[in-house]
């Protein structure tokens, strides 16, 4: 019996997404982001100059609000504390949960919003090679910053030199600071739950979230304002790309997908060919040339003159 649709809805449309395709993409990516932030380490002093010039341009714009906020986080330890937890580990735990909420309950928006994540996570990477920067926890402490991370990192299970787990700090590149990816994730992030959350705590949620990192990791000396500017720059470059590389994909699986079906076709019809040259089978019969052996040439129950071939005598009746 067909199947009617009640009025007023309509079938979700199938993405073709599957979880066992999208996961080992989603940690390929991330491998890549992170073997890319050990291969772009800088010459220090070079990372340094940069720091210090970002710096120059915050206080002559007078927007150099790292100083009150890092002068607060480590005099305060009840802000100071929860704050380093949050620059530690919220980015890893909140972006895969808005991922996997998205791919669930979202599904046609899933794809967009994960190109977009990916492609403006390549274009920080890019930022990091091109632009080492010295966060201003690891200025000379004449330029006034604490590294409230090593402050408090009897509190956490980070160490002292990094925001990595203790003992791999030497695994990080701590000069990866322009952009602020923290902020940049956050925002996507923001964007996420401000847009598809439907309520209003997730509304909230998704203004408070990325203000929050915006004012954690410039009160924990990880980096500046402009890095944090920086962050929500490339995040808004990358929506903008990330049409362009939605269509590059697509063009690439349709011409993917033209020559595969080309090789199987070949495959299978080297792997089906015909019993044997001038063998004669009809439907239901296996063996070549069972007319012949059971009934004689041309001959078949029931068949007619014109079956039995010329000059053959017609059936008695």
């Amino acid at each position: 019996m067909p199947q009617t649709e009640t009025p007023g809805t309509e079938a979700a449309p199938r993405t073709g997404l599957r979880w066992w395709t999208e996961l080992p993409l989603i940690l390929l990516v991330y491998a890549c982001y992170s073997a890319g932030r050990l291969l772009a380490r800088g010459d220090v002093t070079t990372a340094v100059d940069h720091g210090l010039a970002i710096l120059r341009i915050e206080k002559f714009l007078h927007i150099n609000a790292e100083h009150p906020l890092n002068r607060l986080f480590r005099t305060q330890a009840w802000i100071g504390v929860p704050a380093d937890f949050w620059y530690a580990s919220l980015h890893y735990l909140v972006t895969p949960v808005i991922l996997v909420w998205l791919f669930r309950s979202r599904a046609v928006l899933y794809r967009e919003a994960r190109t977009w994540l990916m492609t403006s996570t390549f274009m920080g990477l890019i930022g990091f090679i091109l632009l080492p920067t010295c966060p201003p926890r690891l200025l000379s402490a004449g330029h006034g910053f604490v590294d409230t991370m090593a402050q408090y990192s009897s509190y956490g299970w980070w160490g002292a030199e990094a925001s990595a787990p203790r003992g791999m700090g030497g695994m990080t590149n701590q000069y990866a600071a322009m952009p602020s990816l923290h902020v940049g994730w956050a925002l996507w992030c923001g964007v996420m739950l401000w847009r598809h959350g439907g309520t209003r705590t997730a509304k909230t949620a998704g203004v408070v979230y990325p203000l929050v990192t915006t004012l954690v990791v410039m009160g924990t000396a990880n980096h500046y304002f402009l890095d944090a500017v920086a962050g929500a720059a490339v995040m808004g470059l990358g929506l903008l790309l990330t049409p362009l590389v939605m269509r590059g994909a697509d063009r690439a699986r349709v011409w993917f997908a033209d020559r595969v079906p080309l090789v199987a076709a070949a495959s299978a019809g080297t792997s089906s060919s015909i019993v044997s040259g001038g063998c004669q089978t009809s439907t239901g019969e296996r063996i070549p040339r069972q007319r012949e052996s059971r009934f004689g040439p041309g001959a078949e129950p029931g068949a007619s003159s014109s079956d039995a071939g010329d000059g053959a005598p017609a059936a008695a009746r």
